[in-house]
């Protein structure tokens, strides 16, 4: 029960602060602010981050958070291929409406110079255990080419998705990133498939 409470109390502050950083930017967001929106305390914040640097690196949590929801929820009905596409979907969707172009490009730039922990590509995040389990349902129902491994189908796909990440924020969010990705994605796709 600890370890639940942990989480959720982790959890509360990451979803307070990104939503303090899109609603007032991130340099214009104190750790007051978001221990207040949080509802927890300076102590528990400390216990989980640094200081407010460190949570640029937690974003990949929020999206992992989607993730679950999504795992949950999502028809098992659908095609490995049409679970992809949903994944990507809602994930862009939750990006366009929550995450400024800002916050994502200081997320990439966070990445790169990182000595420590690169979130973005820990294998143990959700998200990959739900690509690898998406990709291995895809193989195993002879979607796509047995001499693509499952390794380098989950690999090209989350390329794939952080490329498009990291355009569209060269670009300053100029575009819709769901609405290109719909687009694309299918496109890539087919490259995977017999």
């Amino acid at each position: 029960m600890k370890k639940k409470n942990s989480k959720n109390t982790k959890g509360k502050i990451v979803s307070a602060a990104w939503q303090l950083f899109y609603q007032q930017g991130y340099d214009d967001t104190t750790i007051d602010e978001i221990v207040e929106a949080s509802g927890t305390s300076k102590g528990s914040f400390y216990h989980y981050f640094e200081g407010k640097d460190s949570l640029l690196s937690s974003l990949s949590y929020l999206f992992d958070e989607k993730y679950e929801e999504l795992a949950e929820t999502m028809n098992p009905e659908l095609s490995p291929l049409e679970k992809l596409l949903l994944m990507n979907r809602e994930l862009f969707l939750m990006i366009e409406n929550t995450v400024s172009v800002s916050l994502l490009s200081q997320l990439f730039s966070s990445q790169l110079v990182t000595k420590g922990e690169r979130h973005l590509l820990e294998p143990s995040r959700t998200y990959y255990k739900l690509l690898r389990q998406i990709t291995i349902e895809g193989q195993q129902s002879g979607i796509f080419k047995e001499e693509l491994s499952i390794n380098d189908i989950t690999k090209a796909y989350a390329v794939f998705e952080r490329g498009l990440m990291y355009d569209w924020c060269l670009c300053n969010g100029n575009y819709s990133l769901c609405q290109y990705s719909s687009v694309m994605l299918p496109l890539f796709l087919k490259g995977f498939c017999k």
